[in-house]
């Protein structure tokens, strides 16, 4: 058995910018945030759903019966949150909440701004306190904060359909200049950890060595090692060094401009392929350089272009190994279809 390499761990950051259009109902909810205004809608049931929906929940008919609600109500339920993370409403200690404002016949998710998990507690009166710049989002409620001048109530069930009634929105929640969309950043945070197999695997591109792992029982080779062979289910622990020349079996032409910093001098159109190296039986992908778009093609061989800069915040232990940059044509003959067919 080879020796277990040294575990690597690496952060990573999944994120991207979701945008969407907003409908009518959305639009005046969001735009009376902006003017300080909670809107709601009243369902068939005669209950008035804060934040308000297009469609009732119950029944599946179309709402548009906007309702304006209080910017003070009352806690049915929370958790205590004691350590914020990045993006939440506050920096500091405090409650998620769900809150049933004023007229509103269910609860808020929002977050309250209070000293202790001792000072919260179901049934307390809170009010929102506004954000200083408002543009049309829900953090224009900065978070909730206690409300002393009213008496805690008891909470009824969060289905209870008698809340005392909203009043008409103005103009049925036509604002001047609506929020017509929205952008929101998705973004992931988390710790990759590839395992002893991929461990090796990357270790071994340090020294410009491409790293497979051969399954005992049907003998195929995978690039970039699983640690077992997803045909037959055992482990893959005999390493085999493959390539570093291989064959394009099959390829996509990409037209979007890469977004990540470290890609921003790649031209479209470019080409990712998927690439069978010598002695591999499983296909990896990677960008074919050196070479117009519109020459790339199946059979191609290919060698990798290695570069010093990889994995610029890659895993803990690699030391920022080189790894291919990208694969270009050798000069040979393009390999005959039989020989690859089997890995497309």
């Amino acid at each position: 058995m080879p020796e277990a390499p040294e575990a690597l761990t690496a952060p990573l950051v999944v994120e991207f910018p979701f945008t969407r259009s907003l409908g009518p109902v959305q639009s005046a909810f969001l735009t009376g945030l902006r003017e300080r205004t909670v809107l709601g809608v009243r369902a068939d049931d005669g209950r008035v759903l804060v934040p308000p929906v297009e469609y009732d929940p119950v029944t599946a008919e179309e709402l548009r019966d906007l309702v304006e609600v209080g910017t003070g109500g009352t806690v049915t339920t929370w958790a205590w949150n004691p350590d914020p993370r990045r993006g939440q409403p506050l920096t500091t200690p405090f409650a998620w909440v769900l809150v049933r404002l004023d007229g509103a016949g269910t609860a808020l998710l929002h977050a309250l701004d209070a000293p202790g998990p001792d000072a919260v507690h179901t049934g307390m009166r809170v009010r929102i306190r506004w954000a200083a710049e408002r543009t049309g989002a829900i953090t224009d409620i900065a978070c909730f904060e206690p409300d002393d001048s009213t008496t805690d109530i008891t909470c009824r069930a969060p289905d209870d359909s008698t809340a005392r009634p909203g009043r008409p929105a103005p103009h049925n929640g036509r604002f001047t200049d609506p929020v017509t969309g929205i952008t929101t950043p998705a973004r992931l945070d988390y710790t990759y950890a590839p395992g002893r197999a991929q461990s090796r695997y990357l270790q071994a591109l340090a020294g410009h060595r491409i790293l497979g792992e051969r399954c005992p029982s049907c003998h195929k080779v995978y690039v970039p090692p699983r640690g077992a062979c997803p045909t037959c289910g055992v482990a893959t622990d005999a390493q085999v060094e493959v390539g570093p020349r291989g064959t394009v079996t099959t390829f996509c032409i990409v037209n979007i401009k890469a977004r990540h910093p470290a890609h921003q001098d790649i031209e479209v159109p470019y080409v990712y392929a998927h690439i069978a190296l010598d002695g591999a039986d499983l296909a990896l992908h990677a960008r074919i350089g050196g070479i117009p778009y519109d020459q790339v093609r199946m059979g191609l061989r290919v060698e990798p272009v290695w570069t010093g800069s990889g994995l610029p915040h890659g895993p803990q232990g690699t030391g920022g190994a080189p790894v291919p940059d990208h694969y270009r044509p050798t000069g040979e003959p393009d390999a005959d279809y039989d020989s690859y067919k089997e890995l497309i």
